[in-house]
């Protein structure tokens, strides 16, 4: 049975499509797993193609410093030359005489356009460098950012489940005292209305959070129908890890800024090269060859040197260029040195206001709110007030939940744009 070809490769089928199939299974059961965000930033590392393009880019710099690490810039130059000369001579008729004639040149420049270009392209390199780390960093501020929005509306759901349970919990005991003849059917039709509206935000409020899932997944490059869960803490009361003097300290020596910096740099560089290339490279040759007849046969041997002279065009356009080049890297430079300090300041400002918003929200008015609610609740079912006094206070709690939690969100927005903008790297 084991000699059958048809068998072997049926039973090998099977194993391939079951090995298949528990492969698959373990990646659903990951993605279905709440992520953390450290484990959404490694995803978003390995897959984000914005990331791997920047990386991509690091082959062609990486050659370019390797060419201009050579001994010489330009390759040597081989010619050779054969000649066949036929010499009348009257006396035994044509002669025919074979010569030939090799040459090695090599072009040398003099100037130090070698130093120049090797500067130029390690600088170049390095700045690429700190572009791929400022695209990590992107990548990273734009997956939290995701992150935090679907944090914010799996927290919404929540709420919003809690109150469709509450209001259905009222909504039974406003049927029972309408049947008992205790509350009149206006407020047996207002309780319906409640539940109706409660619902219909507990369905926006999960529309939203499957967009919002969908989005992260498609930042984390993930199946479409994968949309992960996530888990963490929107707002944390300790003090922040940073103060505004470390934030601006550390704004001008982000990764952005030191890329822009190599680019200025590496363009002063090419400068420095187009300036030196003014100045003509010298062509130093070797030759050897052999002339004249067999029986006088000369054997030659020299040293050549050529030198253009510099009459009529003297670089002016490449100077040019690289001169516009270094302009643009030093205007491009000194704004963004300009615009992240002020982008700092200004997101600080806006972080210390929406946390003192939150803390207001969560201490003053959302504990008083919820007291008030359970009082109502007991007092409603002590026939004490009627059920519409008893959905206003319910309706002021979930209004001032609502608009905690999306001051909780906004704080965690600008808190990660505030650590991106400065280059904070505490949490990366």
């Amino acid at each position: 049975m084991l000699s059958n070809p048809a068998w072997l490769r049926k039973r090998l089928t099977c194993i391939v499509a079951a090995l298949v199939l528990l492969v698959a299974a373990q990646s659903i059961f990951a993605v279905e797993l709440p992520l953390t965000l450290e484990q959404a930033w490694q995803i978003a590392e390995d897959a984000n193609p914005t990331l791997k393009a920047a990386e991509a880019s690091l082959a062609a710099a990486q050659g370019q410093v390797t060419d201009s690490r050579g001994l010489l810039w330009n390759n040597p130059h081989l010619s050779a030359d054969g000649l066949r000369r036929v010499v009348p001579n009257p006396s035994v008729g044509d002669d025919t005489q074979r010569e030939w004639r090799a040459q090695v040149s090599q072009q040398i420049e003099i100037a130090g356009q070698q130093g120049y270009r090797r500067a130029a392209a390690e600088q170049d390199l390095a700045a690429i460098q700190e572009s791929v780390e400022e695209a990590r960093r992107l990548v990273r501020a734009e997956v939290e950012k995701r992150f935090v929005r679907v944090l914010s509306l799996q927290a919404r759901v929540a709420m919003e489940q809690e109150l469709v349970a509450l209001i259905r919990e009222n909504v039974s005991i406003a049927r029972k005292r309408f049947e008992a003849g205790e509350d009149t059917k206006l407020d047996h039709n207002l309780a319906e209305v409640e539940l109706g509206r409660a619902i219909n935000q507990l369905e926006v409020a999960r529309e939203h959070l499957l967009r919002a899932r969908a989005d992260l997944a498609a930042m984390l490059q993930l199946q479409a129908e994968a949309l992960p869960e996530v888990e963490g803490t929107l707002f944390a009361n300790g003090r922040s890890p940073y103060t505004l003097e470390h934030l601006l300290a550390m704004a001008s020596d982000r990764p952005r800024l030191r890329a822009l910096d190599l680019r200025e740099r590496a363009a002063r560089s090419r400068l420095g090269l187009e300036r030196a290339a003014v100045y003509p490279d010298v062509t130093v040759g070797l030759f050897a060859g052999r002339e004249g007849p067999v029986q006088g046969r000369e054997r030659i041997v020299g040293l050549s040197v050529s030198l253009p002279l510099p009459l009529f065009r003297r670089n002016a356009a490449g100077i040019g260029r690289a001169g516009t080049e270094l302009t643009h890297a030093q205007i491009e430079r000194q704004t963004a040195i300009r615009d992240t300090r002020a982008s700092v300041m200004t997101l600080w400002q806006q972080l210390g206001s929406v946390r003192k918003r939150v803390n207001r929200l969560e201490e003053l008015v959302l504990q008083r709110l919820r007291e008030n609610q359970r009082l109502s609740t007991a007092a409603y079912r002590a026939g004490e007030i009627s059920l519409t006094q008893l959905l206003l206070a319910t309706r002021q709690v979930l209004d001032t939940r609502r608009e905690v939690l999306e001051a909780m969100t906004e704080l965690a927005l600008t808190r990660v744009e505030l650590e991106q903008t400065a280059g904070w790297a505490g949490s990366q």
